[in-house]
């Protein structure tokens, strides 16, 4: 398990640095909506009822309607405003006996465990309360906000079991309840005997969650007969650009309107070199008669 809040518990002069741990955890079998045809996901948009517009997350406020019908909103500024539950203390404010406490105050249970250097005010704490068969009365924030519990004892682990307030607790109003019911002796009799007769000493581990079972048995029956398909993977957008090139396109924009802040000009291609225009061979000299080469005179024939 993992700690989600860390703190002390305080009573007296006594502190138990501790840190805690939630106790219960749900094994509900989650379902998402998809479309029948092609598996794809079912996806909800914000619309306004009044105009039927989308509206984006940052321009929703929150809205309470009086009995009056008139509509008051509260932004984040006065969200802000409002005081803050903050420490990491919890303040014993008094030990009450067990049997004076209504299971249906209970809300949210946690295990506390102490830090090494605690082992000993912790069990100190723990016995007391088992010995004298009373709760400890706390208060405590948890995620900002004020809480009421109690410490109790189970085996060798003091819970923290969060309280609901008093005026959280509905009255039931029912008139048929204040009406006279005649119960016979008989009756009542032969309903005590029903009782006894199905008495037994209660073991959590005898019972399960039948739906649940029935419904993973489903789900791998309809795996093992291939009764499935791959999830479909939704196709991205063609305007949308992956992260790196979106990250490099701002880049870039903040570099050029940096650049005209400054009253930077943008940089001008460099000219590419001339280039040269190819040597012409030289032409070949006439060669003058001195330059020729000597060859000799064809010899003349004598005639007779």
């Amino acid at each position: 398990m993992r700690a989600m809040w860390s703190g002390a518990v305080s009573f007296g002069l006594v502190s138990v640095p501790i840190k805690l741990y939630s106790a219960t955890t749900n094994h509900d079998i989650r379902f998402h909506q998809v479309h029948g045809a092609d598996g794809g996901r079912i996806k909800y948009k914000r619309t306004c009822s009044v105009c039927g517009e989308v509206v984006e997350y940052a321009d929703i406020v929150k809205g309470y309607e009086t009995e009056d019908g008139e509509l008051i909103t509260l932004d984040e500024a006065d969200l802000d405003s409002l005081p803050i539950a903050s420490g990491h203390e919890i303040d014993v404010i008094e030990f009450v006996p067990a049997d004076q406490i209504d299971p249906l105050l209970f809300d949210k249970a946690y295990y506390l465990e102490p830090e090494t250097k605690a082992a000993k005010p912790y069990a100190l704490l723990r016995e007391a309360l088992a010995e004298t068969e009373r709760m400890a009365v706390v208060r405590f924030a948890l995620r900002q906000r004020e809480s009421l519990a109690l410490l109790r004892v189970r085996d060798k682990t003091i819970v923290l079991q969060t309280m609901l307030w008093p005026d959280e607790i509905r009255e039931p109003a029912f008139d048929i309840l204040d009406q006279d019911v005649d119960l016979k002796p008989q009756e009542l009799k032969m309903a005590s005997s029903l009782v006894e007769s199905m008495g037994a000493d209660f073991d959590p581990a005898d019972f399960h969650d039948e739906y649940r079972d029935a419904v993973v048995e489903l789900i791998e029956s309809k795996k093992e007969h291939g009764d499935v398909k791959p999830a479909p993977v939704e196709a991205k957008k063609e305007d949308e650009g992956d992260s790196m090139t979106d990250l490099l396109s701002a880049l870039q924009a903040s570099v050029e309107a940096a650049k005209g802040k400054a009253g930077a000009k943008p940089e001008e291609p460099e000219p590419e070199p001339e280039k040269k225009p190819a040597r012409k061979p030289a032409a070949r000299k006439k060669k003058t008669d001195d330059e020729a080469e000597d060859k000799p005179a064809p010899r003349k024939r004598r005639t007779a």
